[in-house]
C-alpha cells in the first residue's frame, strides 16, 4: 500500500468521524449496482468527501472480492517461466528484510525505499528484469528500458535459469544498493 493511501485511511476517523473498517460494515448493510452510486450515498447521506468516499467504496470492494494469487495468473500458460521468478525472489529475498515484494496484474515490483526492480512475464518464453540503474551504461545483457518507460532505465531479457547467472546478479544487487 503506498504511503498517500495509508495516511488517509489513517486519517479517516478524524476526516470522517469513523475508521475505515467502520465504513466497509457500513457499505455492507446497502446494495449498490454500481460504484458511483456507494460513492454517491457516502456523499450525501453521510457528508463525506468526494475522495475519502471514492477510497471507501474501492476498499470496500476490494476487501470483498475474493483474492487472486496474481503471481500465479501471470504464469497460467506460461509456467516454465516461473521457476526463474522463483529464482529471483529467493535471492532478492537474500539482500535484506527491507524489500517490499508488489504483485500487480501483469507484473512484480520490488520495492526498497524505492522501486529498484520489476519482474514481468514478457512472452511465453521471456521474463523482462527491469531495473532502476543511475548512469549505467548498456552492456552485455543490460540493455536499454525497452517497454517499462521511466519505470526501470535498463532490461535483462531472461530465457532460462541459466541467464540468471553473476551478471545479472550484479546488476540486481546494483539496483537495490542504489534504491535508499
Amino acid at each position: 500500500m503506498d504511503n498517500a493511501l495509508q495516511t488517509m485511511i489513517n486519517n479517516m476517523p478524524e476526516k470522517t468521524g469513523k475508521s475505515l473498517e467502520q465504513w466497509i460494515d457500513i457499505l455492507a448493510n446497502e446494495t449498490f449496482e454500481k460504484h458511483s452510486e456507494a460513492v454517491k450515498y457516502l456523499k450525501t447521506e453521510h457528508g463525506v468527501t468526494h475522495g475519502f468516499a471514492n477510497t471507501i467504496v474501492t476498499l470496500a470492494k476490494e476487501k470483498n472480492e475474493p483474492q487472486v494469487d496474481l503471481v500465479l495468473t501471470q504464469y497460467q500458460g506460461k509456467e516454465s517461466l516461473k521457476p526463474m521468478y522463483d529464482k529471483l525472489i529467493t535471492l532478492v529475498e537474500n539482500f535484506g528484510a527491507d524489500i517490499v515484494i508488489t504483485p500487480k496484474k501483469g507484473s512484480v515490483s520490488l520495492i526498497r525505499k524505492r522501486q529498484f526492480a520489476l519482474i514481468k512475464p514478457a512472452t511465453k518464453t521471456r521474463i523482462d528484469l527491469g531495473l532502476k540503474l543511475k548512469g549505467a551504461d548498456v552492456q552485455g545483457k543490460l540493455e536499454n528500458s525497452g517497454p517499462f518507460g521511466t519505470m526501470c532505465t535498463h532490461r535483462i531479457q531472461l530465457h532460462c535459469l541459466s541467464d540468471i547467472d553473476n551478471d545479472v546478479i550484479q546488476w540486481l544487487t546494483l539496483a537495490y544498493e542504489q534504491s535508499v
